[in-house]
């Protein structure tokens, strides 16, 4: 049996692996450790930050995100209340030389927040951990409705150098059925004002697996991003996931058939791309050939922000240690974000880890090889030898067996070990084959309440 014909036995779509362990995994620390004991004798240096803000004005069909829709009369004078207190207590536990080299705010959607609301956002990033936000790349995640000229202006000013607009669909009907509502006009119109705030990076999140969608329809909805001539490109596969709004609903997509759709979709979409000068970074994301030095992740890869001695401040953000990952509880169940929410606004003492995941020797070496191979330039075998003193093939013999065995690795390359064009498109199969048993567990456990 051919690698081909192996691999389409099962589904190229098993899990978006943006982060490992997903916090999914993480459970309840019986100690508790204080932040200043965790932090101790990391390197702090570069440290990335990582703002989190849980409100949107609307809920697509496909989101699974830790994300409440509106807020209170209050709510989000009352969660900046709560991050400014978090800001403070976390710079506490960090050395007093402490430096941040990345910065970004996600949710959710930041710009849910007032422009007032921003500049106090960013005020608590720059007093409340001391990062210049000014001085680093700082991206930020936006959507076309709240993409407004005067928060737009806020973060232009404040430093923002990549700015990402969640699109998905320049075709109304396929918006529609992504449950996500949107007119293509608010979206232009949203492009207008982000190209002329001026941020130099401008990313454009594209979904892929719509019903109804076509490869003529995907392709004109790329040509239309592409007129905006965007620094970057994320094209997502979509996933139908429990207790989404496409979720909720009987007779999905799904199967073999759905399968194919997507990597067909996929390749389109990809070859459109490179046809059009742009480079593969990942199965995801594009960069415009020649748009890298001016890129806010230019050099640090689709995963920079996962990478360790990160700070997240925020209910749905995660910190990561080389010695722990850790963050708050984690819901997409409407009734419990709400209380996850809540329960954050009232805290008053964020000096401690609640909940984590012990990274051993053995998970951190999962977690190099997955933040690597998954991305186009792949292992750098000299740079894994040098932090582990071994060897992927020999620390995950069975692994990468398979994956040759299936085709989905680059042949006679030099000093690296790489995906093949088939490895990439095959990525959401690949990185979970690297989850460790344990992890595999408690993510199977999560799923199954």
């Amino acid at each position: 049996m051919t690698a081909t014909t192996t691999a389409t036995a099962e589904s190229p779509y098993q899990s978006y692996v943006y982060a490992y362990p997903h916090k999914t995994a993480y459970r309840p620390l019986p100690e508790r450790p204080q932040l200043a004991e965790l932090w101790r004798g990391e390197k702090q240096d570069a440290l990335s930050l990582y703002l989190h803000v849980p409100f949107c004005e609307v809920r697509c069909g496909f989101c699974n995100l830790f994300t409440r829709i509106g807020s209170p009369e209050g709510l989000t004078t009352a969660y900046l209340d709560a991050l400014e207190r978090q800001a403070r207590q976390v710079r506490e536990a960090l050395e007093p030389g402490a430096r941040f080299a990345l910065a970004a705010f996600g949710g959710g959607t930041p710009t849910y927040l007032s422009a007032a609301e921003l500049e106090r956002l960013c005020d608590i990033a720059e007093s409340g951990t001391g990062a210049d936000l000014r001085a680093v790349p700082l991206s930020v995640e936006a959507s076309p409705d709240t993409a407004t000229a005067d928060r737009l202006r806020v973060l232009a000013e404040r430093g923002t150098t990549r700015l990402s607009l969640g699109v998905q669909s320049f075709l109304d009907e396929e918006a529609r059925s992504a449950v996500r509502p949107q007119k293509r006009a608010a979206v232009e119109a949203a492009l207008g004002r982000v190209r002329e705030a001026g941020f130099p990076v401008l990313n454009i999140d594209l979904i892929y697996g719509i019903d109804g969608q076509t490869p003529a329809s995907w392709v004109k909805s790329l040509d239309a991003a592409l007129s905006w001539c965007p620094e970057e490109l994320y094209l997502y596969p979509l996933y139908v996931r429990p207790l989404t709004g496409l979720g909720r609903h009987a007779g999905n997509a799904s199967g073999p058939e759905w399968d194919a759709q997507r990597l067909a979709l996929y390749r389109a979409g990809r070859d459109h791309l490179l046809a059009e000068g742009y480079e593969q970074v990942s199965m995801r994301m594009f960069r415009r050939a020649g748009a890298a030095s001016a890129s806010a992740s230019a050099g640090a890869g689709e995963y920079a922000c996962q990478t360790d001695g990160m700070v997240g401040l925020g209910c749905g953000a995660r910190s990561y240690t080389s010695r722990l990952h850790y963050s708050f509880d984690y819901a997409v169940d409407a009734r419990e974000v709400r209380r996850i929410i809540d329960d954050y606004v009232a805290a008053p003492d964020f000096s401690r880890a609640e909940l984590g995941w012990v990274m051993t020797d053995e998970e951190t070496r999962r977690r190099h090889l997955v933040q690597s191979l998954l991305q186009g330039e792949g292992v750098d075998l000299a740079a894994y030898r040098e932090r582990f003193g071994s060897a992927p093939e020999l620390d995950f013999p069975a692994e990468l067996a398979e994956f040759a065995a299936r085709g989905w690795l680059a042949d006679g390359t030099d000093g690296r070990l790489l995906l093949s064009a088939e490895g990439l498109a095959w990525s959401d199969a690949v990185g979970p084959r690297l989850f460790s048993a344990a992890v595999r567990a408690n993510m199977a456990e999560y799923e199954a309440k």
